[in-house]
């Protein structure tokens, strides 16, 4: 099974780090009741101290993922393995909503993938989920204790977007969105909600775990699955340089707003090397 396992070291790791991260995920693999593919691993140093792993794969044909930082490499890949494990479980026994709050350690970058099923926007390929290392809303919080701490020596250059990406998004309800953003280990996924033909995001933070904001004011969902709170206004229309200086004004994690003129929906997010990233969706 092992020869299923792709894996990707960065410079900067100890020898060995390959052998030992392809052993404990081929285990997993291999001890799965569910067929498991593709799988590539990920590990790389951020900063000085904090190590992050990372898996994707695709369980019975549905994309996962899952991602864990540390301050040690030994620690990082146990609880990859043990997330993978749970993350294989969790998608072939049916989806039931996470516990909130979540354990202060794991999860991480913001960054754009292809999602999960439903049309997108002009035929393209679907687009859009992303995550951050955050426990609350785009206006609420800070990133997670844990991974915060373990991560501060890396900050640097806050107000520089150093990676920006425009994406088609997915038309789905708000349930589908919540569910992939649990299957890819996300706590924020960016869409588009065909009810009201607004782009949206869907997070996690309290009180229920999860969150629903779109770019324009609208009410809750007919008959969730998914045990939503919604934010009462739409996503404030700011410009790029405006959301930068709302974002470390106020110390925040990301801000989801909309862009001025086309309100399409943006989510401007701290990476774990400080920087700042910038996701935009296209028409």
């Amino acid at each position: 099974m092992g020869e299923l396992v792709a894996i990707q070291v960065d410079e900067g790791l100890a020898r060995g780090v390959a052998i030992d991260a392809r052993a404990r995920i081929a285990a997993v693999v291999g001890g799965a009741d569910a067929l498991v593919e593709a799988v590539r691993v990920r590990i790389r140093p951020v900063g000085t101290r904090a190590v992050l792993a990372q898996v994707n794969a695709e369980v019975d044909g549905r994309r996962i993922r899952v991602q864990e930082a540390a301050a040690d490499r030994a620690t990082a890949l146990d609880r990859l393995a043990d997330g993978l494990r749970a993350r294989i479980t969790a998608v072939t026994t049916g989806w039931t909503p996470l516990p909130w709050p979540r354990r202060a350690a794991g999860a991480g970058l913001l960054s754009a993938v292809p999602a999960q099923g439903g049309p997108s926007r002009a035929g393209r390929a679907p687009v859009a989920a992303v995550a951050a290392p955050f426990a609350a809303h785009p206006c609420t919080g800070l990133p997670r204790a844990g991974v915060r701490s373990a991560l501060a020596a890396s900050s640097a250059g806050p107000r520089h977007i150093a990676r920006r990406k425009e994406a088609h998004l997915v038309w789905c309800s708000p349930d589908a969105a919540a569910r992939t953003m649990d299957a890819m280990d996300f706590d924020i996924h960016l869409f588009t909600d065909p009810a009201t033909e607004t782009d949206a995001v869907v997070y996690r933070t309290g009180p229920t775990g999860y969150r629903l904001a779109r770019t324009g004011a609208a009410g809750p969902p007919t008959r969730p699955a998914v045990p939503f709170t919604l934010s009462p206004v739409g996503a404030p229309e700011l410009t790029e340089a405006g959301a930068v200086d709302r974002l470390c004004a106020a110390d925040l994690p990301f801000l989801f707003f909309a862009q001025p003129g086309t309100r399409g929906g943006r989510v401007l997010y701290r990476r774990f090397d400080g920087l700042l990233g910038l996701i935009a969706a296209t028409s």
